[in-house]
């Protein structure tokens, strides 16, 4: 790299401010009209002399298509990571999180979690011409997560439920895809293209009945700092919600419970449920969850939280401890973010964890994993320990 290469990233670093002390050390550095560009987009933002502003503080007047060229610019200069990080530093210090929820912005921002969070916790002001778009930018998040979980998810449902039993019944919805097909591939007809089988295989019925179905229960946090994990846990509700297979049940909470399982149907719905923010009442929480467990056996109790518990403490754990005894899999997730990076109340998390409650953060690529391992009642050790755990 040469000197005036260097010169030109440090330039864009301390940004136009510098400009005069870069020149006074020589001939200064040479900027490209592109260069420029990128000065000019980041200064809107991070040069607090300049008066281009947001609205909010950092100046007077921007006008929307003002903001929707610097957004669109700042998309076309730069990295998608990096557009991320510009977007959320715009909302933080210029205003930008009072218009974000202008129809022709909402067009042009790249879709975040953060964003996706800061929307979620202002949805009650969005204005009822903006309602739509925020709408569609919270759809392109959930098809970005449901492309990342949804098949894994599934396929961990499947492959622990005990389906080993065929049965002589014919039924559609019981029917055994990948043994009809391994055992049909010899009648592959070669005209038709086609696997025309000579038997077809289904499963034995009792292992889809109601009382050997796994209720899967999402005790959810919606206290402010739970945005991101409200999307992916919100996200995991509908993907199991959609499997007949297993129940699925979904509880938010603050100091108030809303039970939001009958909005399992639509990701969306199901996401605009959650009123973000307010304190935290944990077990009354829980205490309300209690009367989903119908088979303590075939339960599976998420608690997804930060556990800053604003309520009875001592109840939180006595209920979570009762519920493990009864034979119930209790699993606290402390976060479940893209970042993975927790955030929790240590003193709690670690009491819950002694009493032998698997207590750890999850990234969300785990996720599948996890829940397999946990309707096969397995070891979850290598959750608990590293980088995500809480260790015991």
């Amino acid at each position: 790299m040469d000197t005036n290469d260097r010169l030109r990233r440090w330039r864009l670093i301390l940004g136009s401010e510098a400009q005069k002390r870069m020149e006074g050390m020589g001939d200064g550095p040479d900027l490209s009209q592109e260069d420029l560009m990128m000065d000019t987009a980041l200064d809107a933002i991070y040069n607090r002399d300049m008066k281009f502003g947001f609205g909010g503080g950092a100046g007077k007047g921007a006008s929307s298509p003002q903001i929707s060229r610097w957004l669109g610019d700042v998309r076309t200069l730069f990295d998608k990571d990096i557009v991320k990080i510009i977007q959320s530093d715009a909302m933080e210090r210029c205003g930008l999180k009072q218009l974000i929820f202008e129809p022709e912005l909402l067009e042009n921002i790249e879709p975040d979690m953060h964003m996706a969070s800061m929307i979620l916790t202002l949805k009650d002001q969005i204005p009822k011409q903006s309602k739509e778009n925020a709408r569609e930018f919270i759809r392109k998040i959930v098809e970005q997560i449901n492309a990342l979980l949804e098949t894994d998810l599934k396929r961990a449902v499947t492959a622990s439920i005990n389906r080993k039993l065929h049965s002589p019944i014919p039924s559609a919805s019981a029917l055994d895809f990948q043994t009809t097909i391994r055992k049909g591939i010899k009648d592959y007809n070669t005209k038709l293209k086609k696997i025309i089988p000579q038997k077809y295989y289904f499963f034995e019925r009792s292992a889809t009945t109601a009382a050997n179905k796994y209720t899967v229960i999402l005790d959810i946090d919606q206290s402010g700092s739970m945005g991101e994990s409200v999307i992916y846990s919100s996200i995991m509700s509908c993907i199991l919600a959609s499997m007949s297979a297993i129940k699925t049940k979904v509880v938010a909470f603050d100091t108030n419970i809303v039970d939001l399982s009958e909005k399992c149907e639509d990701p969306i719905d199901l996401l605009f449920g959650f009123t973000l923010g307010g304190g935290t009442d944990i077990e009354k929480s829980i205490k309300y969850c209690t009367k989903y467990i119908e088979n303590p056996k075939k339960t599976i109790f998420f608690l997804i939280s930060d556990l800053e518990e604003g309520g009875n403490r001592a109840g939180l754990l006595r209920r979570l401890t009762q519920m493990k005894e009864d034979g119930v899999i209790v699993i606290c997730l402390l976060a479940i973010s893209d970042s993975g990076k927790p955030y929790y109340d240590a003193n709690m998390a670690q009491r819950i964890a002694n009493n032998g409650i698997p207590c750890f953060a999850a990234a969300p690529q785990m996720l599948p994993r996890l829940l397999e391992k946990a309707m096969k009642n397995e070891d979850m050790s290598e959750f608990t320990t590293g980088k995500f755990g809480v260790e015991k």
